[in-house]
């Protein structure tokens, strides 16, 4: 399995290795979109470097969480235990959240419209 924490820590010392931008938080979200819309042409045109290109944001992805000082492979497993918890059902059509998992109380929550 692989250590996201390290590679985390990884892909953040080869951008300052190679000169890569580490300190503007804007570019480097900018940057992640143009990646994320770089994969979704290669989906959309059936191209076969949809893999790299997924790869790409998936870098992005840990290199501005390691800038930021967020541990993502936690906050990733947090998500899909709070995502296994939530109560969903069908309305009109679309399926609805109605109960939300909050993890700081352990408990499920009504959800509430935004």
């Amino acid at each position: 399995m692989v250590d996201l924490k390290k590679l985390q820590k990884d892909i953040y010392q080869n951008k300052v290795d190679k000169g890569f931008n580490v300190t503007d938080i804007n570019e480097e979200f900018c940057l992640t979109y143009g990646e994320v819309a770089e994969a979704f042409e290669a989906w959309r045109k059936k191209k076969d470097d949809l893999g790299e290109e997924l790869a790409d944001v998936a870098i992005y992805l840990l290199g501005l969480s390691e800038i930021l000082g967020i541990d993502l492979e936690d906050e990733i497993q947090k998500k899909v235990y709070k995502n296994s918890k939530r109560e969903y059902k069908t309305v009109d059509g679309v399926n609805t959240r109605v109960k939300e998992f909050d993890v700081n109380q352990d408990k499920m929550q009504p959800s509430v419209a935004k």
